[in-house]
């Protein structure tokens, strides 16, 4: 009898090959479907095994090359996610019995394989539970050893090479397989941090605070949009390095602010909330349906001063020239720093898309510039750790503006952080850790 977890499980795998899907929207699609006859531990062992497979599927597939005498892609996509699954439980899920993850693949194979692919899952998996994964991969070549032991596609880590040490890289690689936390922000405009905690401690809701007051890591929480405290608008899940751009870009009452790339809209949220829901915020995106995130954000933590419309920032608009006292251009981009949250990202991006993100990064930076007030201020930032995507973005643009120059002042407001790295131009690089995404952050003033 097949286990009906490990089914769903092998299901969404299979979809997110052959449709190219994004493995969170196909497995809410799936677990929304069939949640009448999954239990909260289903659900739990379907989430871990497909983030898994997703995060793992480089290492998990050098395995069954390993042991397979039949080449991967002549392996039908049923069987090789079968044997994904089997392996990434052996290896990775310490919880579940090793006999019971080979028996359940097996019996997985009975239903979506031949005759002769039952036989095959169990050879490949017997060997797998009988080799030291420690000395599976005894690679010289650090490129080699760091994408096979961390699964992580090379050109990807020669691409971090670019700016960091292979030590550096090697951390970064496996940092971006850790599982995220839940960091939250509280929403100062309508609960304070002491009331809020009170609550948390009410919903025996466990929780670890950072060293920035509006953020808290919350601990085995599940359904988070379920909870009355998050309905009633009390905080909104962010990661720190996604808020601390908000705080290097300083925003104050009264101000007429530009959040230009700003779906769904957490940092837009968070500029109206340091700025007392007074003043002025436009937020752009290109889609209607972002907009409408933001809009729906901002109505449930009662946030009235956002006008959020739809707006591609790559078009020039002549008539907002120096109409803004300050910007934040979260720029799109690859998105290599929140790698543990979308790992997909690793498999969908390409070398060849830097050159295509890059020249609409520096759109965007030019167009926006021109919308600041002299003596205004500017924050460009990215979610992506690339030396392209940031310090080279940044150089490009300092020397066709002469009128902009980088503010120094940042180092001082993200002193707490120890995560950080600001080099001597003040430009912030956080590489991902235990705690935080990967985040480029630099902060720009025109002069004139």
């Amino acid at each position: 009898m097949v286990d009906k977890a490990r089914e769903l499980a092998l299901k969404v795998l299979y979809k997110i090959d052959k449709d190219e899907a994004y493995s969170n929207i196909v497995l809410s699609e799936e677990l929304n479907k069939n949640k009448k006859i999954l239990t909260e531990k289903d659900i739990g062992l379907i989430s871990e095994i497909v983030y898994g497979v997703t995060t793992w599927k480089l290492t998990l597939d050098e395995i069954i090359k390993k042991h397979s005498k039949i080449k991967i892609k002549k392996i039908s996509i049923w069987i090789l996610n079968i044997l994904r699954m089997g392996i990434y439980q052996i290896i990775f899920l310490d919880k579940i019995p090793k006999s019971a993850a080979v028996n359940e693949s097996v019996n997985l194979a009975k239903r979506y394989g031949h005759s002769s692919s039952s036989g095959f899952v169990n050879a490949i998996l017997r060997k797998t539970e009988e080799q030291d994964y420690e000395d599976f991969f005894q690679i010289k070549d650090d490129i080699e050893r760091i994408s096979k032991t961390t699964s992580m596609p090379e050109w990807i880590i020669k691409e971090l090479l670019k700016n960091n040490n292979i030590e550096q890289v090697e951390q970064i690689c496996k940092n971006s397989n850790l599982k995220p936390k839940v960091t939250i922000r509280i929403n100062k405009l309508k609960i304070s941090k002491n009331e809020f905690i009170k609550k948390l401690k009410e919903n025996n809701i466990d929780f670890e605070e950072t060293e920035y007051d509006d953020f808290l890591i919350l601990k085995k929480v599940k359904n988070i949009e379920n909870l009355q405290i998050f309905k009633s608008g009390f905080f909104t899940v962010q990661d720190i390095s996604a808020g601390l751009a908000v705080k290097v870009l300083e925003p104050q009452e009264g101000q007429s602010i530009l959040d230009a790339c700003s779906a769904p809209g957490g940092k837009t949220t968070y500029i109206a909330e340091l700025m007392n829901n007074n003043g002025k915020i436009t937020a752009w995106d290109i889609y209607e349906h972002r907009t409408n995130l933001i809009k729906q954000t901002a109505q449930r933590l009662g946030i009235t001063i956002i006008n959020a419309n739809v707006q591609d920032a790559t078009k020039f608009d002549k008539n907002l020239v120096q109409k803004f006292d300050k910007i934040l251009v979260d720029s799109p981009c690859l998105g290599i720093g929140v790698i543990k949250r979308k790992p997909d990202i690793k498999w969908r991006r390409k070398p060849e898309d830097i050159e295509e993100i890059t020249q609409i990064q520096k759109t965007i930076l030019e167009n926006c510039s021109k919308y600041l007030k002299p003596g205004g201020e500017l924050v460009y930032s990215t979610c992506s750790i690339f030396k392209e995507e940031n310090e080279d973005i940044i150089t490009d643009f300092l020397n066709k503006n002469k009128n902009f120059e980088i503010s120094k002042n940042s180092s001082n407001l993200l002193q707490k952080n120890g995560n950080l790295e600001i080099n001597g131009n003040g430009q912030i690089s956080i590489l991902p850790n235990e705690r935080q995404d990967g985040f480029f952050i630099c902060k720009l003033c025109r002069k004139q």
